[in-house]
């Protein structure tokens, strides 16, 4: 029987289990699942049971809880596929080349996205992006998103102004990314129907939403359109905190004005510190050639406090921006303050005696396993001389820190292999791995790109489960590297909803 998107399995047939402490008799043999009401009913060794309703032949592949994505700026992530690609330009000359001849978008802008200035071999000037873009304003976004360099005609479209190297960095960049994602709605909305399609073929069902929005409005609109792709919890930031308490939101409520059970309200996001990349995150130890530069606290430590209070109070979980060690310290100071719950979201580079304390506090370590990979040259030049643990994956897993696995899309593409490959593999393109003792297990790193995380509340599959589940070519906890970033998902349900079907 071949099934199609949109039509709900009531039995996945000859399809073999996989995971963390698994508890059944099976092994490696192949099995029948059963799905009744959205959940799955029984396990049985294949055919042992009848088959009755709509039956799904997964032919002897691997069966997987449904994975998440826990950090994902959607629309923007969305809009990357208009914009011009800048992760391969070398140097400043190279970038303000290829924006010479981006195409011009229908807003009259030029987009560009993806660039890493840290390393490039040239300085990057106003003067150098004008002489290369005329008169079509021009943005530059970088990878990490904390900077976006302009040329004049969009400095003065945007009414802003900057030194001789034409960037704006944390607050200012942020709204200019704010600006070019106000799309219009039926543009914004259809990419990110093809975004979600995208992420449900590599067998993700759900994602954190923290675009810099009122995104409570946006995901009513999207749901009342037919959007069924993806389950999704979305933040609220810190200038729209009273507006989410006046209005009564509290994590794990159901988007208001819509009869689907999809969307939610997630958490509070604060951004406490900046970027590696920009130079920004704030560190105990200066940046290299810039003694005074320890990168920067955004929010005070005591508005932090009073912020993650006010959340708490109002039934908001906390998501907190860490990634220079003196961030994670603050925040994990807030958490351990407030009694809040939540996660501190990026842990790039935490302090020996702070990582014990994500467990004894109880906040997960939101982290992007493939942002290790993209920072390695970076974290061994400009973290040179930081004493801290740089991505300490090993660490807070060994510490009983909870892990949840994200992308930082865009900043990393919506890739849960990719995660998942950087996690165990620690590394990309043949090279060796890099700090391979802060690899992963396969089964934690499994665990971790799931909802509940690493911790005590990992997805399992046993009956009384929801039906959130994917069918991959490969078991995950043997796979290799290339098999994993290569990992063909043939099937990808909600609830037993397949929302994706090869």
């Amino acid at each position: 029987m071949t099934l199609a998107r949109g039509e709900r399995v009531a039995v996945i047939a000859n399809v073999r289990l996989t995971g963390r402490d698994r508890l059944d008799p099976f092994g490696a043999d192949p099995v029948d699942v059963h799905v009744a009401d959205g959940v799955i009913a029984d396990i049985a060794p294949a055919k042992a049971l009848p088959r009755r309703g709509a039956v799904l032949d997964a032919a002897g592949s691997w069966l997987i809880p449904g994975l998440w994505d826990h950090h994902v700026h959607t629309v923007q992530w969305a809009l990357v596929a208009q914009r011009e690609a800048l992760g391969h330009a070398a140097s400043a000359a190279e970038a303000a080349a290829i924006m010479a001849n981006a195409p011009v978008l229908a807003d009259g802008r030029r987009v560009g996205t993806g660039f890493r200035d840290a390393l490039w071999s040239d300085r990057p000037t106003l003067a150098m992006l004008d002489a290369a873009t005329g008169e079509v304003p021009t943005y530059l976004i970088n990878a990490d998103v904390h900077s976006v360099w302009l040329n004049s005609v969009a400095l003065r479209r945007e009414g802003f102004e900057a030194d001789e190297s034409g960037f704006l960095r944390e607050a200012p960049a942020f709204e200019i990314s704010r600006r070019l994602n106000a799309v219009e709605p039926a543009v914004g909305d259809e990419l990110v129907s093809a975004m979600a399609t995208d992420a449900a073929a590599r067998g993700v069902v759900g994602i954190v939403d923290l675009d810099m929005a009122w995104n409570e409005e946006a995901w009513a609109r999207r749901l009342a359109g037919g959007f069924d792709a993806l389950r999704v919890e979305f933040g609220v930031y810190p200038d729209l905190l009273d507006r989410a308490i006046a209005e009564g939101l509290r994590s794990g409520d159901l988007v208001r004005g819509a009869e689907s059970g999809l969307v939610c309200v997630g958490p509070l996001k604060v951004i406490t510190d900046g970027s590696l990349g920009t130079r920004t995150a704030a560190c105990s130890h200066p940046y290299p050639g810039d003694p005074h530069n320890h990168g920067m606290l955004t929010v005070d430590p005591a508005h932090l406090v009073e912020l993650m209070t006010r959340a708490m109070g109002a039934g908001l979980e906390c998501a907190i921006h860490a990634i220079g060690d003196v961030a994670n310290s603050h925040a994990l100071d807030a958490f351990a303050t407030t009694g809040a719950v939540g996660t501190i979201e990026h842990a790039q580079l935490v302090s020996a005696v702070d990582i014990p304390r994500f467990a004894r506090l109880g906040v997960a370590a939101s982290v992007q396993p493939e942002h290790a990979v993209d920072d390695r040259d970076l974290t061994d030049t400009i973290w040179a001389e930081q004493t801290a643990i740089p991505y300490p994956l090993r660490a807070l897993a060994d510490a009983g820190a909870t892990l949840r696995f994200g992308s930082d899309a865009p900043v990393s593409p919506l890739d849960p292999w990719a995660a998942l490959a950087a996690a165990v593999h620690r590394t990309r393109d043949g090279r060796p791995a890099w700090r391979p003792e802060q690899a992963l297990g396969a089964a934690t790193a499994l665990a971790a790109s799931t909802h509940g995380g690493s911790g005590d509340d990992a997805a399992t599959i046993e009956p009384g489960v929801i039906a959130d589940l994917a069918i991959v070519e490969y078991d995950p906890l043997t796979a290799t590297e290339g098999e994993l970033r290569g990992m063909r998902v043939s099937a990808t349900m909600i609830e037993g909803r397949l929302t994706h079907v090869a």
